[in-house]
Order: structure tokens, then sequence, then C-alpha cells
């Protein structure tokens, strides 16, 4: 799973006044407190290696990426890189250049040896990081520094996505001899404190190479494991700003003139997950049947209050080459029964695994439990705390939940969908899936890569082992004492940093 946070310029939600509380001046100074969702004792502050809400939300904080995608998704967009290029026409050999004078926190300049430092410790094979499975096509041996501000990366075999894989907020650029102990990064704020799972705190970075940017002097993310808990930390005063806001409080902040409510359109999917190499799912017309079992629409309206939109067991709905051609899936009770019947499994009896880590999460699961029902299926629910969730077992569950932003396709499949993904929850391993996701990476021409990537994206229709009901829209809430939020396609509360907002005048 990697999931949480972005900001842009002004507001759009669901309040009327957002847009006047956008027009006011933001001025700089003071503290601003953000409560995040959930987050434990094993939270990490670790530039490279992020897992829950309040982690990916240090890491926009910190530290910075050469690119990243543009908010609404839709062109990469360079950060502390000024350009990726493919040398050649095979895309197995890339030149990353540098913007000139950006420093780290403790002044020094960013350089290209910082680039491959960053690059190796990702991929590092005693310790990988977050983003090695996207970028496993890396020589890491044979990186070399062209000058200063000039990196040349061979890579070991093709990769036309090579940007886009590169460009993720957990494949950030640190300095050589990184200490995640003493966190030093590019980002807007720089480290003052870290309570794993309490609270982080940040300071200004006065240096910071965005003009004027950050607003605030002081920044504290707090974790708070409970909906309610962090809704009255929001309107107590407490924070000034929260993240995922459950649909069903959405009432609490509407029509209140001291709080605003940031909606916005995402590719965020929180998957029913199915271990493919384990009863019962290891026989492909069960995982088929539970698929079937689902009402999609009622568990939109019923988890998310109709804030979202129905999908089709197919993650990134925002890349070009979203196979929206696939038939919509829907419930078929009587369907599944036979499937369930022809693998032997008839009354069958499972347990499904949740917990409180997003959003509509615990209530998503109470209503496929009730749906399952129809279909002669007995789902018992484990709910258990986010740390438990996230600690030894994850990963492992047989049948559980998880939650992610929105990738392109093929980074996503990295990440969680071949036998060596860091995330790989299902335990999926389509030896033609696999051909086809590597063939899709070789090809240049899009064309030819978009039919592999629909064949690809068929076969994990058909046979793999997430059950995606719908995409959710991001609901934050805050304060209308501050301002310079956005709408974004992708952790819409603290994406880039807390860089642009600040309280108003």
């Amino acid at each position: 799973m990697l999931g949480a946070a972005p900001i842009i310029a002004a507001c759009g939600g669901s309040n009327a006044t957002s847009s006047s509380a956008a027009a006011q001046r933001i001025r700089h100074g003071g503290t601003l407190q953000v409560g995040a969702t959930g987050g434990g004792s094993a939270d990490t502050i670790d530039a490279q290696a992020p897992v829950v809400d309040p982690d990916i939300m240090r890491v926009w904080q910190l530290f910075e990426p050469l690119a990243i995608r543009s908010p609404d998704f839709s062109a990469i967009e360079m950060v502390l890189a000024e350009s990726i290029e493919p040398v050649g026409k095979r895309a197995d050999m890339w030149t990353i250049r540098l913007k000139p004078g950006i420093e780290f926190h403790n002044g020094k300049a960013v350089t290209a040896d910082d680039v491959i430092y960053s690059l190796r410790r990702i991929l590092d094979p005693k310790a990988p990081k977050s983003g090695a499975t996207s970028l496993a096509a890396v020589d890491a041996t044979k990186l070399a520094k062209l000058d200063d501000r000039t990196v040349r990366v061979p890579l070991e075999r093709p990769d036309s996505v090579f940007p886009d894989d590169l460009g993720q907020y957990f494949n950030t650029i640190v300095p050589v001899g990184y200490d995640p102990q003493r966190p030093i990064g590019t980002g807007p704020f720089k480290y003052q404190s870290f309570s794993p799972g309490q609270q982080s705190v940040f300071l200004r970075n006065e240096n910071y190479w965005r003009t004027g940017e950050p607003y605030v002097d002081r920044l504290v993310i707090q974790d708070f494991p409970d909906d309610n808990t962090r809704l009255n930390a929001l309107t107590s005063g407490e924070v000034q700003a929260i993240d995922n806001l459950p649909a069903a409080l959405l009432s609490s902040l509407q029509g209140n003139s001291g709080f605003r409510v940031l909606e916005s359109k995402t590719g965020s999917w929180e998957p029913f997950t199915m271990r493919t190499d384990q009863a019962p799912f290891n026989d492909v017309r069960v995982r088929q049947a539970f698929r079937l079992i689902v009402d999609r629409p009622e568990m939109l309206r019923l988890v998310l209050s109709g804030h979202g939109r129905v999908a089709n067991d197919l993650y990134s709905p925002f890349d070009p080459d979203y196979n929206s051609t696939l038939p919509q899936r829907h419930q078929d009770l009587e369907h599944a029964r036979f499937l369930l019947k022809r693998a032997g499994q008839s009354g069958l009896s499972v347990e499904l695994v949740t917990s409180p880590i997003y959003q509509g999460i615990v209530q998503a699961a109470e209503t496929f439990a009730q749906q399952a029902k129809g279909a002669g299926v007995t789902v018992t629910l484990r709910q258990v705390d986010t740390t438990a969730f996230f600690g030894s077992s994850y990963l492992k569950w047989t049948f559980a939940q998880d939650y992610w932003s929105t990738l392109n396709y093929l980074t996503q499949v990295e990440q969680s969908s071949l036998p060596g993904s860091a995330y790989n929850e299902t335990h999926f391993d389509n030896p033609r899936f696999i051909r086809l996701i590597a063939q899709a990476r070789a090809t240049l021409d899009r064309a030819k890569r978009r039919e592999l990537v629909f064949a690809a994206q068929a076969i994990e229709w058909d046979s793999g082992g997430y059950i995606i009901p719908y995409f959710s829209n991001y609901l934050d809430g805050y304060s209308a004492k501050v301002s310079g939020f956005a709408p974004a396609a992708m952790f819409p509360l603290g994406n880039y940093g807390f860089r642009s907002v600040g309280y108003v005048d």
C-alpha cells in the first residue's frame, strides 16, 4: 500500500465558501497542525520507505523526487530534475539533468553524486526500498556521473515508462551518507522531532528553492487512528486540517462557516485482497465468484455516500491506456453460486481481516459480508488495529483489504502485481501476464504498447486477486483560518508538502 496527501493552490470542494477563502491573502508565520489517518509504533520517517498515511505525509514535507505527476495526473512535472531524457531510440539508457542551485536542508548543493547514492540506496538488495521493484531495470553498478548536475542511467532492459517509475514520491533524493534518524532532504520543511504513532514536528526551510514558500514557520503532523477523534481535533481547534474525512461525517462540517471541505476526484482504490496461492482463492472460480458477489452501486452508496464512482476490478483509471472496453462487472449472485459449486465450495466460510486504515474500509468489509450471504457465503470479520494490520502479517493475509493512491498501470503493476513486487498482497503469479508486462515496458510504439497493456489488464480483470468495487473521492477538512488547498488526483492533502498552505488575513 502506498497512499496519502497533496495540496496545490486555490480551494475546491463541497463548501461554496471555498472560493472566497482562496481569494484571501495568505500570510507568512504561525504553526500549522494537521491530523493524519492511522499510524502506530511501526511508523517511519525514512525518505524512501513510507507505508501508512502519516509516513507518506511526512515524506512530502521533508523530501522531493526528481519528478512527479501533475495534480490532475495528466503529465510528468520536473521537480529536482531539469530533464529526464532517453539516449537513443531503445529506451535502455537515460540522462537525468538536475536543476541548478537547489540545496539540502544542511546547505549542501544537490549533485549527481546524491542522485546516484539515492538510486543505489533504493535498489540496495539487502534493504530494498519502496521503489525498488519499479526501478528494477536500473543497472545500479553502472550509474555514471557526467558532471555535477548530470547522471547517465543504464537499464538492463528497455523501459519506455522510466520517467513515470522514477517520478514517484517515495523515490526521493537524499544526500550522500543519508541518516534516516536525522533526515535531511530538499523539501519545504526541515526535521525537528518524530515520535512514532504520535506526532512529528518540522520547521520552515528558509532556503527552500521555491520563492516565498512555505508559508508557516512550524508544521506538526499528528496521528489519529480513530475518525471521530480526528474530526473532533479539527472542530475543537487542536488541528487546522485533517485528511480522509469519512463521508458519514461530512455533514459535521458542511454549512459551518468556520470550516471547509476539500473534495477531489481521484484514482484512489481500496481493494479486497485475495491470496491467489492459498485456499480457497487458489481456485480462480472462487475469485471470480467473489467479484460477482459485490453490488458496487450499493457499496458506493453505503460506504462513501456516493462520493466516488463505481470501479471494475481494475486500477489506474487516469492512465491513457486504461482498458475501458472490458465489460462492467455487476452483481450476479446466481452465477457466483454456480462458480462456487463448480469449485466445490458451496456454503463457503471465510475470514476477512479489516482495519480502519482508510475512510470506509471497515464499512466496506461489513457491506461485503452482508452481500456475500446472497451467494451462500459466510464472511466472518476480524478487525485489528492499524499497527497489527501493517505488522508482521501484512501482505500475508488470506483475505483482507488495503488502500492505494493512483499510479499509472505499468508503475502500479511493478508495485503490487508481479511475483517480485514489494506489495504483492494477492501473490499473483501469472506467466503470460508477466510476459505481457515485460513486452509493454520494452515497447516505445504507443499503439503496440496499448495492445499489450490491454491484454495484461484483461488477464488481471479475469483472474487476478483484487476486488475493486469503487474509486473513492478524497474528502479532507480544514479550518477557514487557513487557505492554499486545492483538489488533486492523488493525495490532495499534503501533496508537494504543505508549502502552499498558510493562515489568511
